[in-house]
């Protein structure tokens, strides 16, 4: 069986630096960095290469979003790491970093009808209600995750934990609509 090519646009993890950022110094070490703790309590940095942003707060706790892969995701967060300790700032060495959420997208290559997809599918994991949105909403239970598929055949998959995550869904689905003849 084939399997669709899957593209991971979001990887959204999340990390300790610490016990207690002050994060008005790492403002000052992080140039370009946006802290307003008025409008938004975290620090917010971003990379160019690999293009992230960084969310740091007080607590210690770092957000990294926007990465294309894992390795950017450990890349990001290693840099500003480093960027804060040499500057004095002490700082969690070798973070254990955790992906909150993967969104990736796919394509099953051809159209698909949504209609009868969600009565062959029943109403238990689906919905689709097109005069609200475009997409049907699939909700898988292994992996947890939820799929948007579209009449094109385009899908997105999102609440994956790992890149894994998305192909066994991707491939689920392929096979479920094989099985009740809605994709060839």
């Amino acid at each position: 069986m084939s399997l669709a090519k899957i593209k991971i646009e979001n990887v959204v993890a999340s990390t300790s630096l610490g016990e207690e950022l002050d994060l008005q110094a790492i403002a000052r070490v992080l140039g370009g960095a946006e802290y307003e703790p008025e409008q938004f309590p975290g620090l917010i940095y971003r990379l160019k290469e690999p293009k992230t942003a960084i969310l740091l707060f007080r607590s210690g706790k770092v957000v990294c979003t926007g990465a294309k892969s894992l390795e950017n995701v450990k890349t990001a967060i290693d840099l500003v790491a480093k960027q804060i300790g040499a500057a004095g700032i002490p700082v969690h060495k070798n973070p254990e970093i955790v992906v909150q959420n993967i969104v990736a997208t796919s394509d099953l290559g051809a159209q698909i009808d949504l209609n009868a997809i969600a009565i062959s599918l029943g109403a238990g994991k689906v919905e689709y209600e097109p005069e609200q949105f475009p997409g049907l909403v699939y909700r898988i239970d292994e992996p947890k995750v939820v799929v948007l598929l579209f009449g094109s055949g385009k899908l997105v998959c999102t609440g994956a934990r790992k890149p894994q995550d998305v192909e066994q869904a991707v491939e689920r689905i392929t096979g479920e609509l094989k099985a009740a003849g809605l994709l060839r």
